[in-house]
């Protein structure tokens, strides 16, 4: 397979700038469009670019299917968890008023944390998806 030069060198440049939109959406959802589920379905784009362009031995370097397996777990605690510490507090699940003094606070830091573990799982998930498709998942 002939490498192209241009393409990888573009690559590295677009990658970050992927993924740094990735951010923005993640931790932009409250006040506007996007939140976990968008935010992982374009870092884990960024992630196929990659092994698209850099082939897909490099790219489960970057991420091996256990790292992949830990960060959807990872996800899913993050989600669950958050529900069940505002039922630890008195609350039902997800009772987002309770995780601070101020229910408008207690409201912003639940979403922020529901948001984050969606957006991981979603991640780490369409990566395994992809890595699957491709021929390359190891159980």
């Amino acid at each position: 397979m002939k490498h192209n030069l241009i393409l990888r060198v573009i690559a590295k440049y677009l990658f970050p700038v992927i993924a740094l939109f990735a951010f923005y959406v993640q931790f932009h959802g409250d006040y506007g469009p996007g939140g976990g589920f968008q935010a992982g379905v374009i870092l884990s784009v960024a992630f196929i670019f990659y092994a698209l362009v850099f082939g897909l031995d490099t790219a489960e370097q970057v991420l091996p299917h256990n790292v992949l397996r830990i960060l959807a777990s990872t996800g899913v605690v993050i989600y669950a968890g958050t529900g069940v510490v505002t039922m630890f507090m008195g609350g039902n699940f997800l009772d987002y008023d309770l995780l601070a003094l101020n229910p408008v606070e207690g409201q912003h830091i639940g979403m922020m944390l529901i948001e984050l573990g969606v957006g991981i799982t979603v991640s780490a998930i369409m990566l395994m998806i992809f890595f699957a498709f491709a021929g390359r998942e190891k159980s």
